[in-house]
Formats: C-alpha cells, structure tokens, sequence
C-alpha cells in the first residue's frame, strides 16, 4: 500500500496525474509559442509535474537509480520555474529562464512516458525489451530533439507583457 491505496490503484493515479501533465505541458507550450501565459493551465501543468515526481518516489525501490536522478532534476527545474514564473514574473532574463525549466520538466515527463510505453505496451516492448535497443534509442533521440525545436521555438516567440 501506498498512502492508504493499493499500488495498482496508486500506480493508475500516478500515471493519471502524469497524462494531466503531458497534456496540460503541451497546452502551455503552444501557449509559449502564441506568446500567451495561460495562467490557469500553466498552474495545472506545474502541479500536476511536481506531483508527477513527487509520486514517483513513493514506489518501493530497492536502491536509488535513474528514475530518481530524473525526478530529482525534474523537481529542480520546476522549483526553478516557479520562481521565474511567480517569483521574478518573468522579468528579464527570468523569461528564458521560466521557458527552459518548463520545458525541461515537461521533456522529462514525456522522456519517462516514452519509457514507460517501451517497458509496458506490447506492440513496442517487442521491439526493445531492455530499453537498450536501437528503436528505444531513436525514439528518445527524436524526442530530445523534438524539444530542442520546441525550446527554441518558444524562446523566440514569448515575451510576455510585463
């Protein structure tokens, strides 16, 4: 058990509040793109990433390993963010800054879905079932690079009024 539910129903909410995450991410990043804050999104998106990797710990692990390095990044850059965002406003540099610690969080959350996918649908994990294979390899790739464009697409096009 886990915080008083089973882990196969703790397990579903995680992956619930992850999916609100990736969704509600690519709302805002659209939003970067439009040049719009989205207040309301934004605050949907965040929550749910924190609780995102804040959940992810709750798992029983026997030692610490990559999914903790990746929440622990993740949580960082969304302490980040939050400071950017609601801190400084989004002043100045605080802008840049606020637009790649997001996207960071949200290319994290996507990165652990992608795995998540290849270890747990049967249609991919037949073709990578260590996660060290090519077709795992190129699908990380495309995504880390995906956002690459989306990053710099986003730094080019928000500039909220201040």
């Amino acid at each position: 058990m886990i915080l008083g539910l089973s882990i196969p129903t703790f397990t579903l909410l995680h992956v619930i509040i992850s999916l609100v995450g990736i969704a509600s991410g690519f709302v805002v990043l659209f939003g970067l793109w439009n040049d719009r804050k989205l207040p309301g999104v934004t605050a949907l998106f965040l929550i749910t990433t924190i609780l995102t990797s804040a959940t992810g710990f709750m798992f029983h692990s026997v030692q610490f390993g990559p999914p903790h390095v990746v929440g622990l990044i993740s949580l960082v850059m969304l302490a980040i963010a939050l400071l950017a965002l609601y801190g400084k406003r989004l002043s100045g540099s605080w802008r840049w800054i606020y637009v790649v610690t997001a996207l960071i969080s949200l290319y994290f959350n996507v990165f652990v879905g992608v795995v998540q996918a290849f270890q747990k649908l049967p249609f991919l994990h037949v073709y990578a079932p260590t996660g060290t294979e090519a077709p795992f390899a190129v699908a990380q790739g495309l995504v880390l690079l995906l956002f690459a464009v989306f990053t710099v697409f986003a730094l080019r096009r928000f500039h909220p009024v201040r």
